[in-house]
């Protein structure tokens, strides 16, 4: 039955709720720089009569004041998997693009210093050979041009093989961070079942579990599902590597050896439980994008180098074979390479000047036919242009789609940050509102003690 003291009850119900709402509203301003926050609001809900009727008694009562019905965190799981997703995506398209730019530089196309250059000096140097094919100085010339070219595709494949080093290293540290950062979700998600059951607020707990979610993301591309105990499962490349309080792990199965050397197989993943493995593939994040670079882009790369280098000396060969040298004697190979490697180990075979067949006749001592020949430009030359402008394009393919998903990025974050993000101007009414209303409760709180006050000391009083 409604009363006066019930007044004082609908008054303190009011003094809580709006306690708490300052408090929620001083706890986001205090974490309004804290990467991960997500903004907070106090969930009220109206106290009115009882659900169940008494039997021997009406409620006249008009509301019981307000009660604190918990927190809210205000996201949506719609945006955040979305959110997800375009990270997972962003986060491959920046490390391809930082390689192939880096690769780019390397390849110094066109430059002083490049394949292309000294390509033409090597062209040039025999066209001085022909015109002179007596002279000593300009046989030298030759053997320094030949060796410079060796020397310029020599650094490019270095520069290859370096940058697929770097990139093995990376993809090592990556897997390792996807599994330490797996084992502190599922760590999560059992700590939030846990905690919900006794009733506890769990709203840092979910902060915590998105941030984890979303670094999976970004390294692997994974897909976050929610659970219904307030945890996430993620899948990578349709296999799960996180379900409840279970993590698996991502482990390399071919192409790098754990010291970061090469196996000479492709580099594969697998997500394992102890006992089984089972492979995944197509991966995005920047996992999924070292693995497309050591996979595909560099060995493409490497292998365009070797069949130009391999073009160059097949060619100089043929053509030096089949001329004589300044003693009438038959030319044999300029050009010596690895089959496995030609680019890395191609070499001048020739060191002494006066070997080099220059002459398409025994005793042509001023025939320069054949140096004239190896002179004229061939198919190398098209070959490498071909590769460098190939390579060229791809590079810049992937810096367009770079800008154009960080713009989509920025949009889905800027949608996410006007939800969750912590706002001080509206905090700030939000304090102010609070506290209004919590010293119009306190009002009523005097109010109603004044009347009691009547109540109790001055009624039935003669004077």
């Amino acid at each position: 039955m409604a009363g006066s003291f019930s007044s004082l009850n609908t008054a303190l119900t009011a003094l809580r709720y709006t306690s708490a709402a300052m408090d929620v509203a001083s706890n986001n301003i205090a974490n309004v720089n804290t990467e991960g926050y997500t903004r907070r609001r106090v969930l009220a809900a109206s106290i009115g009569a009882p659900a169940v009727p008494a039997n021997w008694s009406i409620y006249d009562g008009v509301g019981g004041g307000v009660a604190t019905n918990g927190v809210d965190r205000l996201s949506d799981a719609l945006l955040d998997a979305r959110s997800r997703t375009e990270h997972g995506n962003q986060s491959y398209l920046d490390v391809r693009s930082t390689v192939l730019q880096r690769v780019e530089t390397a390849i110094g196309e066109p430059g002083d210093t490049g394949v292309s250059k000294a390509l033409a000096d090597f062209r040039a140097a025999w066209h001085d050979l022909a015109n002179d094919p007596g002279g000593s100085a300009s046989r030298t010339n030759v053997l320094g041009a030949a060796t410079a070219l060796a020397d310029a595709i020599h650094a490019q494949s270095r520069s290859l093989d370096s940058e697929a080093s770097t990139q093995r290293a990376s993809l090592i540290s990556a897997v390792s961070e996807v599994n330490t950062v797996a084992t502190q979700l599922a760590q999560t998600n059992k700590t939030i079942a846990a905690s919900q059951l006794d009733g506890v607020d769990v709203s840092n707990l979910q902060d915590q579990r998105d941030q984890l979610a979303n670094r999976l993301a970004e390294l692997t591309g994974g897909t976050a599902t929610p659970r219904a105990d307030g945890g996430l499962d993620v899948t990578v490349g349709g296999v799960s590597l996180v379900s409840g309080s279970t993590a698996r792990s991502l482990v390399i199965t071919g192409g790098t050896n754990p010291d970061g050397s090469a196996d000479g197989n492709p580099v594969s993943l697998g997500i394992s439980d102890g006992t089984t493995t089972t492979a995944v593939s197509g991966l995005t994040g920047s996992v999924g994008s070292t693995t497309d670079l050591l996979t595909t882009t560099l060995p493409a790369y490497a292998a365009g180098l070797s069949a130009v280098a391999k073009d160059l000396a097949d060619g100089v060969n043929a053509l030096h074979q089949g001329g004589f040298d300044s003693t009438g004697a038959a030319g044999g190979a300029f050009f010596t390479y690895d089959p496995t490697n030609v680019a890395g180990s191609l070499s001048v075979a020739i060191t002494d000047a006066s070997k080099i067949a220059a002459a398409g006749t025994a005793g042509g001592t001023l025939d320069g036919s054949i140096a004239d020949s190896i002179g004229a430009s061939g198919s190398t030359e098209s070959a490498y242009q071909q590769l460098v402008t190939g390579f060229g394009t791809e590079v810049s393919s992937v810096k367009r789609q770079q800008t154009t998903q960080q713009m989509l990025t920025t949009q889905i974050d800027s949608a996410r940050q006007q939800l969750s993000g912590v706002n001080l101007d509206e905090e700030m009414v939000s304090m102010l509102s609070s506290q209004r209303a919590y010293e119009a409760a306190a009002r009523v709180m005097t109010t109603v003690d004044s009347v009691l006050d009547t109540l109790i000391n001055r009624t039935g009083v003669t004077r």
